[in-house]
């Protein structure tokens, strides 16, 4: 009982962080663009994708497949993230926000349909980041899998803060994000922070992919429901604020995970939903507020 109860704590765990890297990115661009990336959820599939391929190339005895994968995801996504913003948001950058969204959906569907009829519509399984031993602790055992999961998210998460918050350069992006017109006028590359912002997003959207492909597998079709979670989590957590996107992502994989031991994946997932309309029912702005009066 014990063991088991462990193990569901640090399932939920793991879910909670990767959740929080798809939030991550997600509130990452709205902060600067001050719009939503409906291709976001299709970029953690996409993700996932790549490190199906690239693990392929591995030889098969590797000790730490998805480790050493992660590297060549991250570069990916992040010249994909590019590539979207170039597409997607550069040429409409003096259009009304409802014009990015239209291009990100569209830049969404081609990533869906091109990877279905690249590769096929079955389920892929990604890379596992370590061996799929088990850490005896305390005598509870605990999967190296999901363990791995955890510090790789961890250290992603907190890599993000560090840039951000410690560095000149998240300076910028976080000036630039509040307010591009001073940000411009003080002589900061606008342009080339949004595109960063994008690459970063796509980077950690590709690494949440990768994370989730080895337990819960990858299929063309997973880029909606992702994309409805980061959503959610946004909303939950207050529209425009990382921390609290990534509290909500955390909020939503415990609910699942408990919800889920004992209840189907369909019933908590319409839990799920009605407790995110309980919450806006009495906190429209989110559990930890807002930073702007903007909705999208």
């Amino acid at each position: 009982m014990i063991e088991a109860a462990a193990q569901l704590a640090v399932n939920a765990v793991a879910l909670g962080a990767v959740y929080a890297l798809v939030a991550l990115g997600f509130v990452l661009v709205i902060g600067a663009v001050g719009a939503v990336n409906f291709a976001h959820g299709e970029l953690v599939m996409l993700g996932g994708m790549v490190g199906v391929g690239a693990a392929m190339l591995l030889p098969a005895d590797l000790p730490v497949p998805g480790l050493l994968v992660l590297p060549a995801v991250l570069a990916v996504m992040a010249a994909v993230g590019l590539a979207v913003a170039g597409i997607a948001y550069a040429p409409l950058r003096r259009a009304p926000p409802t014009a990015v969204f239209i291009a990100t959906i569209a830049v969404g569907l081609i990533v869906h349909h091109g990877v279905t009829v690249g590769i096929g519509p079955e389920p892929r399984r990604g890379p596992p980041l370590i061996d799929s031993g088990i850490l005896d602790v305390a005598g509870v055992g605990l999967a190296h899998q999901q363990l791995a999961t955890i510090a790789t998210a961890a250290a992603l998460i907190f890599a993000v803060h560090f840039l951000l918050q410690q560095t000149r350069f998240g300076r910028r992006l976080r000036a630039a994000a509040q307010d591009p017109e001073m940000a411009r006028a003080v002589g900061i590359p606008v342009r080339l922070t949004i595109a960063v912002s994008f690459a970063l997003a796509a980077a950690l959207a590709g690494a949440a992919g990768l994370l989730l492909s080895n337990q819960y597998l990858v299929t063309p079709t997973d880029g909606g429901a992702l994309m409805l979670k980061a959503y959610v989590a946004t909303v939950i957590g207050g529209w425009g604020r990382i921390w609290g996107a990534a509290l909500g992502a955390f909020a939503i994989a415990v609910f699942e995970t408990l919800v889920a031991a004992s209840a189907s994946y369909l019933v908590a997932e319409a839990l799920l939903y009605l407790g995110v309309l309980a919450v806006l029912a009495v906190r429209p702005q989110g559990l930890f507020g807002e930073t702007t009066g903007r909705r999208a």
